[in-house]
């Protein structure tokens, strides 16, 4: 892997999982030496961050951007565009038995979520391989690239909401159902199923919001 490359992965996930809090400025040199590499591959993977919105260049140099309440229902509204057509897609495209497992797995969901930390990494795990699925299904690069960016942003968001067991176990009944959709090859279908899980899933957030500590290095 490029130098650049790493810098990037390691400092998207450090944005993602909140390490690099919003307002914190990332400069050059506390950076490079940070992750052991020059400064020439350390300014194109803060490019790349730049690009998907994740930092911004500010008066001190590139400071990691915040996510407001504001912004989370611009997310949403673009997320119910995206995710909703993709559903609509699979549900025409895509191989019913895969769908069928992914609904099955959810339905077990609940036994994930009631358990220790490795068994909640296993139900995003879960998720996540619903949206693969998804992305395989619909056959359109550019729909897929397009949800790929969005969801480094829902990551994020996804911290910033307190999670607990009754929200997820409602959240892996609506992935069920979403699933379950597709497999039965209803496009209409799928997209609702998607709208009503979406919806929830603001509402959740917007009622559990937990604003993050701004802290700012330099």
């Amino acid at each position: 892997m490029r130098a650049s490359d790493k810098a990037y992965a390691a400092l998207r996930d450090d944005i993602i999982e909140w390490r690099l809090a919003p307002g914190t400025v990332l400069t050059e040199v506390e950076q490079s030496e940070r992750l052991g590499i020059s400064r020439t591959p350390l300014r194109e993977a803060l490019g790349r961050l730049t690009a998907e919105g994740l930092t911004a260049a500010g008066g001190r140099g590139v400071v990691v951007t915040d996510i407001s309440l504001e912004d989370i229902d611009e997310l949403f509204e673009l997320r119910e565009t995206l995710e909703g057509r993709a559903a609509a897609l699979a549900a025409e495209r895509g191989d019913a038995a895969t769908f069928e497992q992914l609904r099955r797995e959810l339905l077990h969901a609940p036994e994930l979520i009631g358990g220790t930390e490795p068994a909640l990494q296993a139900y995003y795990d879960l998720v996540g391989r619903l949206d693969a699925a998804i992305d395989a299904a619909i056959s359109n690069a550019y729909l897929a690239q397009a949800m790929r960016s969005l969801r480094v942003h829902l990551v994020r968001v996804r911290r910033l909401a307190a999670d607990d067991a009754e929200r997820l176990t409602a959240a892996a009944a609506e992935h069920a159902a979403i699933a379950e959709a597709i497999a039965a090859g209803k496009p209409r279908l799928a997209e609702a199923a998607t709208t009503v899980h979406l919806h929830r899933s603001l509402s959740h957030v917007k009622a559990t919001h937990v604003p993050h500590q701004k802290e700012h290095h330099g």
